[in-house]
């Protein structure tokens, strides 16, 4: 097939682009050529490049059909963060691709009443961010079940791998905390560390979108929660990371509002917004229609991730502390 990937050079595309070249496919990726991907590749070479800087297309009202253009039989959208983007992508697609694949994300349940959430539970978006994703969903299932157009909504969990920085059992994105368990250090974590994050690896993401188009005629018109099998508390999650440095977590507790003296402004809210989401999402419906099953538990997908920064010395870990 002919696929266009756009925001091909991210977390998920920098594992999803060489795979569908290794398959075969013909693939075309988009971006602003300001970023290269995670990890080389000889597949890379395979791949022909369309340099496109979207927020300044759409202005123009010219980026739908430069994607229309591209001649593809799916189109896989990973840098889409608001309705009126998607629909005017969707206009452009109509009658001119076989399968439009949206990434969207789990913030789209706000705070869930069951856990895991399933698609099919209620959809109560707290933030911007969430409440957009939310409406694309809306509008792209929409579209497929009243008109046939051929779309499918992927939501992903927080995507981890190799090359970046997970978030942490603090609910932030600071080495220091993963730094701490593997010194054996005290950590002090929000309220009692029982609310919960749900990591996914970026491979594993890149899977679900392959399993999707392979299944196009399942995956149409439906929306699938994409992330490990497993949920974990932040206490737990502390837990782990330090034992897998040879640590026994030294854990302290607090109160939000007095944690969050103990950080700065910008990580404790990127830990507020995760601990009201708390997001913990059911599988079972990618895995029952996709066949997808991912290859990484949240916590395999955390210590590949800091094993890496390790090696290039992005976390100030001694080798002993191994």
């Amino acid at each position: 097939m002919r696929i266009t990937v756009i925001g091909g050079t991210g977390h998920i595309g920098t594992y999803l682009v060489p795979k569908l070249v290794e398959l075969g496919h013909a693939v075309t990726m988009v971006s602003r050529g300001k970023r290269e991907p995670y990890h080389p590749d000889p597949a890379w070479n395979s791949v022909k490049m369309l340099n496109i800087d979207r927020s300044r297309a759409e202005k123009e009202g010219i980026f739908g059909r430069q994607i229309a253009a591209s001649g593809a039989d799916a189109v896989i959208d990973l840098l889409c963060f608001t309705e009126k983007s998607c629909r005017d992508l969707a206009l452009s697609l109509k009658g001119m691709t076989g399968h439009l694949l949206h990434c969207g994300s789990l913030w789209v349940f706000g705070h869930s009443a069951v856990v895991p959430a399933s698609e099919e539970d209620p959809k109560k978006p707290i933030c911007e961010y969430g409440k957009e994703k939310l409406a694309i969903e809306n509008y792209l299932l929409g579209e497929a079940r009243a008109k046939g157009f051929p779309a499918t909504v992927l939501h992903p969990g927080h995507i981890s791998g190799p090359g970046w920085m997970p978030i942490n059992p603090a609910g932030h994105v600071s080495p220091a905390v993963f730094e701490k368990l593997a010194r054996g250090e005290e950590l002090l974590l929000p309220n009692f560390g029982m609310e919960t994050l749900h990591h996914v690896h970026a491979a594993d993401v890149a899977q679900a979108f392959i399993k999707a188009m392979n299944n196009r005629s399942t995956a149409l018109g439906e929306s699938f929660n994409v992330a490990s099998p497993a949920a974990l508390t932040m206490r737990g999650y502390a837990e782990a990371v330090a034992a897998h440095f040879g640590r026994e977590a030294n854990l302290k507790f607090a109160p939000f509002d007095e944690w969050k003296k103990t950080v700065t402004q910008e990580e404790a809210a990127i830990t507020l917004d995760h601990m009201l989401h708390s997001p913990n999402a059911s599988i079972e419906k990618a895995r029952r229609k996709l066949g997808y099953e991912p290859k990484y538990s949240s916590l395999e997908t955390v210590f590949e991730a800091l094993d890496r920064l390790v090696e290039n010395g992005k976390l100030r870990v001694k080798r002993e502390e191994l």
